[in-house]
């Protein structure tokens, strides 16, 4: 199913939801921890998360990317989220705080930095942002 760009749809889920995050998760890392806002809002972020990552897995350049699966080397990412983001959430409910952050914590830096590299000259979302 495509837009009326040309933009399929996983792709359209994958740029709202990974935005969103993008936008939400400071506002979870940064305010009051473990009071009841922090907990909805990390809840809606991780959700968003694991959303653009299963939307990713339906991203693929047929004949290309690693060993010619369609799967760029951007999808580990995926496969990490998939896994961090569950894990952040249940240690935070074992008390295991401290990990819980680092989880957390690393789980935003990986979507900022595939974000990033999605910009890139002549990969779709740096085409569509810069021409």
């Amino acid at each position: 199913m495509q837009t009326s760009r040309g933009i399929s749809l996983p792709i359209l889920v994958h740029v709202v939801t990974a935005l969103a995050a993008l936008l939400l998760g400071p506002i979870v890392l940064l305010r009051r921890k473990g009071d009841r806002w922090h907990r909805r809002l990390g809840r809606v972020w991780v959700l968003l998360m694991v959303v653009t990552a299963l939307a990713s897995a339906f991203i693929r350049s047929p004949g290309a990317g690693l060993f010619g699966t369609g799967f760029s080397a951007l999808h580990l990412f995926t496969v990490w989220t998939l896994i961090s983001a569950p894990l952040g959430i249940w240690l935070a409910s074992q008390k295991r705080i401290a990990t819980h952050q680092g989880m957390m914590t690393g789980l935003y830096i990986g979507l900022v930095l595939a974000g990033s590299f999605t910009l890139i000259p002549g990969r779709l979302l740096g085409t569509l942002v810069f021409g």
